[in-house]
């Protein structure tokens, strides 16, 4: 069904790339909220959240939205209700598979509101505590997000064309066909979000935070990281085509 439109929304442990990616869509989608809140513990992926989606740009767009590090505050869920006038949200994401976030999520709740578990945990005994008297009195309700329909493919398809959200923001790694093998063994163990193969170039999966890191010893790496800082330090068509035209072929 969407998120309540106009209503408010929380999203916890949000600043990674799924993260940043339910943001855009948040802003720019069919469905928007008058209030949006990211919260994070890293301070540095905050601060980088703001800076490729900005307070500003969805001010634009009829959402007042607020960045927050939970980290050295006592009682965030009180400080989140208060940054909606101490009510409830109608909509509440959980980014991270940490139980404590998925019960300060149940605690954040309003009447009516939906928690969404978005966040894969790779245990199959992972749970955490839910409050049933507000399932039973005030009709909060538990969902997850794995995987979609065709429906969801050609909607996602039409907001990229139409340049409403930005796939950018997912990608956290590039490589070439001789990565692919690592890259699918290793998947669950990998960091990050989408990882992206140019199948007839020759690239070890590399992350595009460690580009400036490696550019110290190799001018490719470094040439990257200069064109992904112009970029908000997310992938784009000019450094596609630095790779296309630079990388080692197969």
């Amino acid at each position: 069904m969407g998120i309540k439109e106009n209503g408010s929304v929380a999203l916890l442990a949000s600043a990674g790339p799924m993260g940043l990616a339910a943001v855009d869509y948040g802003i720019h989608g069919p469905m928007r909220p008058r209030l949006m809140v990211v919260t994070d513990i890293d301070e540095d992926r905050l601060q980088r959240a703001a800076s490729v989606i900005t307070v500003e740009e969805a001010k634009r767009n009829g959402v007042e939205l607020i960045y927050l590090n939970t980290k050295e505050i006592k009682d965030p869920v009180q400080y989140i209700k208060d940054l909606n006038h101490g009510e409830g949200y109608d909509d509440v994401f959980v980014f991270a598979p940490v139980s404590v976030l998925i019960e300060q999520a149940d605690s954040l709740l309003a009447k009516d509101g939906c928690l969404n578990f978005f966040a894969g945990p790779n245990s199959p005994d992972f749970s955490a505590k839910l409050n049933f008297y507000n399932v039973h009195y005030s009709g909060t309700r538990v969902t997850g997000t794995s995987g979609g329909n065709t429906t969801d493919m050609k909607e996602a398809l039409e907001l990229f064309a139409n340049k409403s959200i930005n796939p950018a923001i997912l990608v956290s790694h590039i490589g070439g066909l001789d990565s692919v093998i690592e890259a699918t063994s290793n998947l669950p163990k990998i960091p990050g979000s989408k990882k992206l193969i140019y199948t007839h170039k020759s690239l070890p999966l590399t992350a595009l935070s460690d580009f400036r890191m490696l550019g110290k010893t190799d001018s490719f790496f470094k040439d990257l990281a200069d064109i992904c800082d112009k970029h908000h330090g997310l992938w784009s068509t000019e450094a596609e085509q630095y790779v296309l035209k630079n990388g080692k072929s197969i």
